[in-house]
């Protein structure tokens, strides 16, 4: 039945929407880089600050999405690509599961993009996040005006 389905975001889309998301992460993460140097009087390099640093910054990068996931289900590198998600019935996903997306997500990339790469040979289509949260990446339709 036509249009009872959205799509579903096809790797290509979410890796687009990924690096374009990326903009706005470094501008974030420039800001936590510049307060921890201030704080620091001089660029960290390694230690437990460092990993301070690292999960301030993956935390950071984290509340942009989930934030971004919760209030209207797009971050802004997904508007550009009109993807969307959602929970698995189509709705708004709960914090815990966006939480989780993040977090599986993140796994998924530093293993080679392995995660995203799933997308291609899974049965559903869905990447390991999409699959471990009960989150859904879909492609919205173009505006009927546009």
């Amino acid at each position: 039945m036509p249009g009872s389905n959205p799509p579903r975001a096809l790797v290509g889309w979410r890796l687009l929407a990924l690096a374009y998301d990326l903009l706005p992460v470094l501008a974030l993460w420039f800001v936590v880089a510049a307060g921890f140097t201030a704080a620091h009087g001089d660029a960290v390099r390694g230690g437990a600050l460092g990993l301070l640093e690292f999960a301030v910054l993956w935390a950071v990068a984290g509340v942009y999405a989930t934030l971004s996931w919760r209030r209207g289900g797009q971050t802004i590198g997904m508007r550009a690509w009109r993807l969307r998600v959602t929970d698995a019935a189509g709705g708004a996903p709960g914090w815990r599961a966006l939480w989780l997306r993040y977090l599986v997500g993140a796994i998924g990339l530093l293993a080679g993009g392995l995660g995203f790469w799933w997308a291609w040979i899974d049965r559903d289509r869905l990447a390991w996040h999409d699959r471990t949260s009960g989150t859904r990446m879909q492609r919205i339709d173009k505006p009927a005006n546009a």
